[in-house]
């Protein structure tokens, strides 16, 4: 299908040129754009490299550079003749500004590295990475043909006890009990001849389950001394930069988490591309903070109680842990792969995705869905998948579809490469349908941890369930799990296929919505709440008609209130104490519990604060006005004081203490009533009693 190059420049509110030959025989169209100093949007990636390195020797290009590919992603395709619309909407998006430059984490790698493995294969990989890289071995048995008889790398042996850090900074110990010292030993083979058990391997190490004390060993190591029995189990540990790991699926592996971290490989012995990876960690290196963590907002813990882990459980690579001592989590950022799954995860927007920024996201989808619609573009999905193997499935599916073997991106299907689709929840897939879209699909491929899954299959369910209370019909959001681009390709076909049945479409706002994606995750996700309330056909039934509140799945809502049995309540104001976002707060005036359903994010840090057990969450989106202000879930009369009716307490406060405290032998008589007492009241009660005893200077022994 040849490109509509006055249609897209109409829907784009500028001039095209359609060029073939751009990388070759118009090559010098392109020298003269880059010198202009406008953006100059390729809408080829296959050249890239060329069209850089072209940019680069053209004297004076000073033209910023945007690539955008919209050949595999509309013109292969079953539908490319309908897909105009989706290519302006990518051209247009790759006009937008570059995501403002974050904080880094850097990296420092001397090259020391550390093979773990069979003796045979780790000597054999060091050989291939010693021209490069300082190299020690930590043998786990000898392999099919042990060591080399020249000693080119030091070796460790021992039982591995631990292995944690990341790229430049791995410690590692290990138990160093084994009579044989591999530093002293010349690996003579002396003593692995007049072992009589053939307990000694070509690892040069005691299998002391096998030794029966003959000790033979010991009499021809004697000019050596490489062999004592009497030695000390004793702890070594040693630092190194990378981490190379040859055992297989059998042992147990260094690290056990999804997202192993940066400088940690595992190999097989076959595949020499992660030899290749492993000899560029040389040098200082560098990647974005992912992250932005504002502890005043995170409702972690509270009193020493642990409300909210979702970031702790969720995260793969394990960087996200909490911290008691100072009652907030901790985010290392070495071990973050910026997944952005705990800024999914976390409801009160503690954790912020940092590159891009939500604002920055959400301006490219609104960006996409507003040139889509403005190029005559209809029924709009978003297709979210990660910039590795999600982008490799869709560039594979497009050239299936040109070959003929695959039916291709439908034309309404748009595909927004993310760093990880995990990155994006809740808030600003309600944005995009606010925006205008119809459905918002999430691809998951193999690289996706299951946690992840089921955060965001829990996220959905609560989207829908709002939609679907606001009148919203259809099923809005779908996640597809492909492991290759046919499976890809049967995935979309079957979905669009279903929703564009007349009965089935998914509906949403008639109008988009205008207002800019915040940067503050709640505040973002009450705008488009607004929106999607003013233009839903259930508030627009008659006040009798209208629910009061929509019930929501409890797993994963950032939205809810909560119930307080009075019966059970005393009033403490614990809650309000734990509460990390103000929306249980007390009356200064009177005794009474308020409540703002607007700022309740279902941590849950209220019910576990409670000593009286009173409160229960409930998730739910309460469709009245005074949802955005306290209003009082539960009041209980003042106490007075019996002597000087003064109220010092809460009426159900006093009663509960009174009936706990009435058996206790210390509270009997005249105690048990001043416990009715104000503070002053009992001071007073205690020294104008007559029958009570006194410590004084006149009765003091002498």
């Amino acid at each position: 299908m040849p490109l509509q190059a006055p249609a897209l420049g109409q829907a784009l509110g500028e001039d095209l040129t359609l060029h073939t030959t751009l990388c070759r025989r118009e090559a010098g169209q392109f020298q003269k754009a880059v010198k202009t100093g406008d953006t100059v949007v390729v809408a080829c990636t296959q050249e890239k490299r060329l069209f850089t390195e072209l940019a680069e020797q053209t004297e004076g290009a000073v033209s910023p550079i945007r690539f955008v590919n919209i050949r595999e992603t509309g013109g292969w395709s079953r539908e490319a003749g309908q897909a105009t619309p989706k290519m302006a909407a990518l051209l247009a998006t790759a006009h937008l500004a570059e995501p403002e430059p974050v904080p880094t984490v850097t990296y420092k790698s001397q090259g020391r590295v550390l093979i773990i493995g069979a003796l045979d294969a780790a000597e054999r990989a060091a050989r291939l990475l010693s021209d490069a890289m300082q190299v020690t071995i930590f043998a786990q048995g000898p392999g099919a043909a042990g060591g080399g008889q020249e000693r080119r790398f030091p070796v460790l042996a021992g039982q591995l006890m631990s292995l944690q850090g990341w790229l430049g900074a791995f410690e590692v110990s290990w138990d160093a009990s084994n009579p044989i010292d591999l530093d002293l030993c010349t690996r003579c083979n002396a003593c692995v001849a007049a072992c009589p058990e053939q307990a000694i391997g070509l690892d040069y190490q005691v299998d002391l389950a096998r030794c029966s004390a003959h000790r033979d060993c010991v009499k021809v190591c004697e000019a050596a001394g490489a062999i004592d029995f009497s030695r000390d189990a004793r702890v070594q540990s040693e630092r190194f930069d990378v981490v190379l790991d040859l055992r297989g699926a059998g042992a147990t592996p260094g690290f056990t988490v999804h997202a192993l971290p940066q400088g940690y490989f595992r190999w097989d012995g076959q595949d020499l591309q992660t030899l290749l990876k492993v000899r560029e960690l040389v040098g200082e290196f560098e990647k974005p903070r992912f992250f932005a963590y504002k502890q005043k907002l995170c409702a972690h813990s509270r009193n020493e109680q642990v409300g909210c882990s979702a970031c702790i459980d969720i995260c793969s690579a394990e960087a996200v842990r909490s911290d008691k001592s100072r009652q907030q989590i901790v985010v290392n950022p070495h071990l973050c792969v910026g997944c952005g799954a705990c800024t999914t995860a976390c409801p009160t927007g503690a954790l912020t995705y940092a590159y891009p920024r939500p604002a920055e996201q959400g301006a490219k989808i609104r960006s996409l869905l507003t040139a889509y619609q403005a190029a005559g573009g209809r029924d709009a999905a978003l297709l979210l998948h990660s910039q590795a193997q999600g982008q490799a499935l869709v560039d594979e599916l497009g050239r299936g579809a040109q070959l003929g073997a695959m039916q291709g991106l439908p034309a309404r299907v748009m595909p927004l490469a993310l760093w990880h689709t995990a990155s994006v929840g809740l808030e600003l897939w309600l944005s995009a349908v606010a925006y205008g879209a119809r459905q918002v699909l999430v691809l998951l491929t193999q690289e996706d941890a299951p946690q992840y899954r089921t955060a965001l299959m829990e996220q959905m369910a609560v989207a829908q369930s709002l939609l679907h209370g606001l009148g919203y019909t259809g099923a809005h959001f779908q996640l597809i799990e492909a492991t290759s681009a046919a499976s890809l390709d049967e995935s979309l076909q079957r979905l669009c296929a279903h929703s564009l049945k007349a009965s089935r479409l998914p509906t949403g706002p008639v109008a988009a919505a205008r207002h800019a994606v915040q940067a503050e995750k709640r505040s973002n996700l009450e705008l488009v709440i607004d929106h999607l309330m003013a233009q839903s056909p259930v508030m627009a039934l008659e006040e009798a008609q209208r629910p009061k509140a929509l019930a929501l799945p409890a797993a994963g809502s950032p939205l809810g209130s909560i119930t307080v049995d009075g019966s059970q309540c005393t009033l403490c104001m614990s809650c309000v104490g734990a509460c990390p976002s103000s929306a249980l707060q007390d009356n200064p005036l009177q005794p009474e519990l308020r409540f703002v359903e607007k700022n309740c994010v279902q941590c849950g840090l209220c019910a576990k604060t409670c000593p009286e057990n009173a409160i229960t969450l409930q998730a739910r989106l309460s469709l009245l006005p005074e949802r955005a202000q306290p209003r009082v879930v539960h009041s209980s009369p003042p106490y007075a004081c019996i002597r000087c009716s003064k109220p010092f307490g809460t009426l159900k406060a006093i009663e509960t203490m009174l009936g706990r405290l009435a058996g206790h032998s210390m509270f009997q008589g005249p105690a048990l009533e001043r416990l009715k007492m104000c503070g002053d009241c009992r001071v007073v009660d205690i020294f104008t009693d007559e029958n009570q005893v006194r410590i004084t200077d006149g009765n003091l022994p002498r």
